[in-house]
């Protein structure tokens, strides 16, 4: 893993199940301030043929390409996101990505998800029977009972993997989510100034009933991995596509001839650099096709470089199409209960539109657009309703569906923050609640029922606590400042909350890991009854919840750590009261390439494991004593 400071933007899209047509939307507007954005009156309809799809599509990519393509920065925009958002405030190499209560059922510890009952995908899965993970392109399963690896199997153009893979399990079947290069430019020379790479989406099914695990399908399409959720045994895979078109190199070019030659280049192009294609096998049966220009949904303002695709699969069947329906817009995060699925565009490609040599985040004030749609059934998700809130959300976590309202908290320009309600039936915003952290940004957020946690950072760490009782009238109840920040929130129980982020100084310069337990019992007053520091660590869990382990029935806390010295590991501690006690520590043996990173800990039938590249080591929870260690090599 390279610890660089990334910020990588989810995209997500969920699409239109029924056909509704309507008028074609006008060309994309100028830039308009986020206040100026209605609240609801966002809508998604359909093109009317393919020509009127190409035609659009053209007219709203040509009004943002900038002389350096589709981002006016330069940066990279082709590249496999993990449902991923910068939340450090000074340095810490972070992945963020969305989880909630541990799960103490039959036994075994859950992944930790945002929502109880629908699960995201993780690099390491257990249904209490077996462990299953995936790493370097090969699929391991592990008895938990005997400590044995039990079977592996390769999977299939692994060296094409483009990003970290993932799980998702049902039964005896697992479906692996690698982001991997397009075989269309494998052997393609790319001049050295290009920052990104074209990428495919693959699933893998692998049956792992027989005595060894099999692959018995995949499934490939045009794409950057965006995130997934499964509920049941249906799975909604989200998948961004850019349109595939090259834009030249011209170092002695004015921005003006780069512009005019992108801009004839996008009008050169045919529906088939804009569409994408898949391809499905089943045990040695083949099919593909492309995306219809039937099932394409426009939403009223556009940016037209992006195609954002839902797609959705029986884990225990085999694969078909997909089901795809499709959407032109950017995305940034999904957040699902189980019965509705949010989706949030934060419309950066708004700030590209900028003219050349003005800051972006002076440019424009951006609003987050949120569709709801609903996925009680086992099909597509159907559309219900969007509205808007100013600002831009820091992950999944800054969205709560409860009693029919929806919250929302968002940062405008460092400025300040508000807790947003809308109604979830018509996304009309009911309430909003203001003022927080003035001068500073959203580092975490959790709701959990009728109350809210809110942290922003600049120095201090003020955690607010909310009152959500009444959608109309939400209101801030308290306010705990203290040094640094906490990235992660985790509720243990109505009273208490646990955060997990960086100790600062007095000056905010951060310092090293802090796991902080807060009494929240009484809203007007928080308190933090308990610390543990780590001086001049970092943990992946700061900003990946997935690397997060709390055991409810011992009061367990496992995290990931890394620091200077002694290097890798993990941090246990016990949580009973007001009480925050050190546990111990797991380390794993270093490898050929160097110390091994400790990701996940899981715990089975009382035994504490932790995963990585590695392999897994079996560890008594309560003396920490080592039982097993099972090496990949």
């Amino acid at each position: 893993m390279t610890f660089a400071r990334r910020t990588a933007y989810t995209v997500v899209a969920v699409l239109l199940v029924s056909g509704c047509t309507g008028d074609p939307s006008p060309a994309p507007p100028p830039p308009v301030a986020a206040a100026a954005l209605p609240a609801p009156a966002f809508k998604l309809v359909a093109f009317d043929s393919c020509d009127d799809v190409l035609a659009e599509l053209k007219k709203a990519a040509k009004d943002v390409v900038t002389p350096w393509g589709f981002d006016g920065e330069g940066r990279a925009m082709r590249f496999p996101s993990a449902a991923t958002r910068e939340g450090d405030a000074a340095g810490a190499f972070g992945i963020a990505k969305a989880a909630p209560p541990g799960s103490d059922q039959a036994g075994f510890s859950g992944t930790n998800n945002h929502e109880a009952g629908v699960d995201e995908p993780d690099l390491v899965k257990t249904d209490g029977r077996r462990i299953v993970t995936v790493a370097a392109g090969v699929l391991r399963v592990i008895d938990p009972a005997t400590r044995r690896m039990t079977g592996k199997v390769d999977l299939p153009d692994a060296a094409g993997q483009f990003g970290q893979p993932s799980l998702l399990l049902s039964g005896d079947r697992a479906m692996v989510l690698m982001p991997v290069v397009a075989p269309t430019i494998m052997d393609k020379p790319r001049p050295s100034f290009a920052p990104y790479v074209d990428t495919d989406v693959r699933l893998v099914t692998v049956d792992l009933a027989g005595p060894r695990p099999v692959v018995v399908g995949s499934y490939t399409i045009d794409g950057s991995l965006v995130d997934a959720r499964q509920v049941g045994t249906t799975t909604r895979v989200v998948v961004r596509s850019r349109p595939r078109i090259e834009f030249p190199y011209r170092p002695n070019a004015t921005d003006t001839q780069r512009l005019r030659s992108n801009r004839a280049i996008i009008d050169k192009s045919t529906i088939d650099d804009w569409l994408p294609t898949w391809s499905a096998s089943n045990g040695g049966e083949e099919r593909g096709g492309r995306i219809d220009c039937g099932a394409l949904r426009k939403p009223d303002i556009f940016s037209g470089t992006s195609l954002l695709s839902v797609l959705t699969f029986d884990i225990a069947g085999a694969y078909g199409t997909g089901d795809p329906t499709t959407i032109v817009a950017d995305g940034n995060f999904v957040y699902s209960n189980g019965t509705s699925l949010y989706v949030a565009n934060d419309q950066q490609w708004r700030r590209m539109r900028a003219p050349i040599g003005r800051p972006p985040a002076q440019a424009l004030e951006l609003a987050t657009v949120i569709y709801r749609f609903d996925i009680t059934g086992a099909g597509p998700p159907r559309y219900v309703a969007s509205g808007s809130v100013p600002g831009v959300l820091i992950n999944q976590y800054a969205m709560s569906e409860f009693d029919g309202h929806l919250r929302v908290a968002a940062t405008l320009s460092d400025d300040a923050s508000s807790v947003y309600v809308l109604r979830s039936d018509d996304m009309v915003r009911t309430g909003e609640v203001g003022g927080l952290g003035k001068g500073e940004r959203i580092y975490a957020v959790r709701f959990a029922g009728p109350v809210g946690y809110v942290v922003t950072f600049r120095q201090t760490d003020p955690l607010y606590t909310l009152d959500l009782h009444d959608p109309a009238a939400p209101a801030v109840r308290g306010e705990l400042k203290i040094n640094g920040y906490s990235s992660y929130l985790h509720p243990l129980d109505s009273g208490r909350l646990v955060g997990v982020g960086q100790d600062a100084d007095d000056q905010g310069r951060v310092v090293g890991t802090q796991v902080s337990v807060f009494d929240v019992s009484d809203l007007t007053n928080p308190r933090r009854v308990a610390q543990h520091r780590v001086k001049g660590a970092w943990s992946e869990a700061e900003q990946d919840p997935h690397a997060f382990l709390y055991w409810p029935p011992s009061g367990l806390l496992v995290v990931p750590i890394y620091s200077a010295s002694p290097g890798f590991g993990t941090l246990a501690l016990r949580v009973s009261g007001s009480n925050l006690d050190k546990v111990g520590s797991v380390r794993h043996p270093s490898t050929t390439y160097g110390p091994a990173q400790i990701r996940r800990s899981l715990i089975v039938d009382g035994t504490l494991w932790t995963v990585s590249d590695a392999g897994l080591r079996a560890t008594d929870p309560t003396s920490m004593r080592d039982q097993a260690w099972i090496p990949y090599a």
